[in-house]
């Protein structure tokens, strides 16, 4: 059998990824903070980077003896953990108290389930030891909020310090977990029946007031600065990124002109240096352009939430931000990290305002299904196991398996129906 060399040609479709797409993906993932020092730091560096003199940037607005003190300022975790030493706590509660505070988010919230902490305290305590501490020990630290799972439970420990009449104690609970409210017009209208309306009236503007990132005020290690800011809240949110304090970089064209002049024999590293500084230019007003049309479509999707007008976050997911703008989800992803919108209720994680739907069919957050499996289970006279859960609820439309239920009901800490 003979054997050929056969010369055969094929086409083929390929992404590189150059060091330059590589570099731009690195800069959107930067917090505010990372870019800018990135920024001065390419400055240094690049002699035909610099920065608009009616700009300052971010550091320049605050002075040195500031900046050296940062090292100094105390963290959540250090404020918590000094507030500990002082209750004379058990080895064991101290130990379950130290996992839960580590576990902790910047904001204070605490974004896993008991079972988890479970598991990284290596199942040495039990559930109902863990949710006494949680409880009766870290959701009675200082800030107030500390310690909660989402932006209701926050609310409702900083009301429950205020030492409310009992009425009140009532409306408040009523207005924050009863998952048939839309939003607080709909509260206005359903308990004006059973509450007075000043009294209504001033609940809403004490649950307003309340501050629902506790933590922030003592999270040094990573300076918090908001990139979007919602401006006004009249007839619809504007929304816009922060320009002040951030670095306005532009071509040094004397420089470039030398460089570019016949007479100099310029080098080759000194035209890398203008290539670079152009693509260093246009990186960061892409990155913070998008920056801000994911700060602004999350704030429209969120705008009863964010002007007061409901406590329910709708669902939203990156997933959906990124088809409505034409994105690929990991861009989206890269941008929700470390990147903080200001808010009338105060700087909040772009990230924290997603709610996934734990539902194919119907829009619904896990904290609404957990409402609402709360108030059936509540309601009810009789131990509804989890499959008669299934069965009601899937009744209004909520189209979920049992193995869902499960899982949500087991967050809520609620024994299942031959336990209770």
């Amino acid at each position: 059998m003979a054997i050929k060399l056969v010369r055969e040609f094929q086409q083929k479709q390929q992404l590189s990824m150059t060091p330059q797409l590589r570099k731009s993906i690195d800069l959107l993932q930067l917090s505010r903070v990372e870019i800018i020092n990135k920024i001065n730091a390419e400055i240094e560096n690049n002699p035909f980077i610099i920065k608009k003199e009616s700009d300052e940037t971010l550091a320049s607005g605050h002075d040195s003896d500031f900046m050296s003190n940062i090292a100094e300022m105390i963290t959540l975790t250090d404020h918590l953990q000094n507030q500990l030493e002082d209750l004379g706590l058990t080895n064991s509660e101290k130990k379950i108290a130290a996992c839960i505070v580590h576990s902790l988010d910047e904001s204070g919230i605490l974004n896993i389930d008991l079972h988890e902490l479970e598991e990284l305290l290596e199942f040495e305590s039990s559930l109902d030891e863990i949710q006494l501490v949680l409880e009766n020990i870290i959701q009675h630290l200082e800030p107030a909020g500390v310690g909660a799972g989402s932006f209701k439970e926050v609310i409702h420990i900083q009301l429950k310090r205020k030492n409310l009449p009992q009425n009140q104690q009532e409306l408040v609970q009523e207005i924050l977990f009863n998952p048939d409210f839309k939003n607080f017009e709909h509260v206005k209208s359903s308990l004006s029946n059973k509450f007075p309306v000043e009294l209504i009236q001033h609940t809403l503007s004490l649950i307003k007031a309340c501050d629902l990132s506790p933590g922030l005020g003592f999270e040094s290690t990573q300076m918090i600065y908001p990139d979007v800011e919602i401006l006004s809240l009249k007839n619809e949110l504007e929304i816009q990124f922060i320009q002040n304090d951030f670095p306005q970089l532009q071509i040094d064209s004397e420089l470039e002109q030398l460089v570019k002049d016949k007479k100099n024999a310029a080098n080759k590293a000194l035209q890398e240096k203008i290539t670079d500084a152009k693509w260093l230019i246009r990186s960061v007003e892409k990155r913070n352009e998008t920056v801000r049309e994911v700060g602004e479509l999350i704030c429209k999707k969120q705008a009863e939430f964010l002007v007061g007008q409901s406590l329910q976050l709708n669902s939203l997911t990156n997933l959906e931000l990124a088809k409505e703008l034409n994105l690929s989800p990991s861009t989206v992803s890269r941008i929700l990290r470390a990147k903080y919108i200001q808010t009338p209720k105060g700087a909040l994680s772009m990230r924290s305002l997603l709610s996934a739907s734990v539902s194919k069919t119907r829009k619904v957050t896990p904290q609404q299904l957990m409402e609402e499996i709360k108030r059936v289970i509540g309601n009810s006279p009789k131990k509804l196991s989890d499959q008669k859960l299934v069965e009601i609820l899937n009744k209004r439309g909520f189209n979920l398996a049992r193995r869902t239920i499960a899982k949500y009901r087991t967050k809520l800490n609620i024994p299942n129906s031959r336990k209770r």
